[in-house]
């Protein structure tokens, strides 16, 4: 190609092979963007959230509850089978590992509670008055 012809395909006006050049060129832009195309990645790849619920009836049970912890799922303790000196027990166990973990907990009732890892955000509170209410 001299050097009349590459001026003459800057300007677009060349002959049959700067049309070729441009074809090839065009596949390999081609080519390099279907290879591209392997790198994009969905926004919207992350899995649901389940959360478990749990009624513990000995202190045995919280290893499987800060089993799900660990697992990055929250979880809801309800503690109305257990007497008051046990659920005292279970919250402590549940409180470090949570403290742990890096999350969260608050009561949610009487005798209930949610413990959440640190993928999962809590919002709004509960008043206590809620819990003064039910006791009466």
């Amino acid at each position: 190609m001299t050097f009349m012809d590459r001026i003459m395909g800057f300007f677009g006006v060349g002959g049959e092979e700067a049309y070729e050049e441009a074809e090839v060129g065009t596949e390999h832009a081609a080519a390099a963007t279907m290879k591209g195309r392997g790198n994009v990645v969905s926004l919207h790849t992350q899995k649901s959230v389940k959360m478990v619920l749990c009624e513990p009836k000995s202190y045995e049970d919280c290893p499987e509850i800060a089993d799900h912890l660990k697992s990055h799922r929250p979880v809801v303790v309800n503690l109305h089978l257990v007497r008051r000196e046990l659920g005292v027990r279970i919250i402590d166990f549940l409180s470090g590992t949570v403290y742990a973990l890096g999350g969260s907990m608050q009561q949610v009732g009487k005798n209930a509670f949610i413990c959440t890892p640190a993928n999962v955000d809590i919002q709004g509170t509960i008043t206590s008055d809620t819990f003064q209410e039910e006791r009466t």
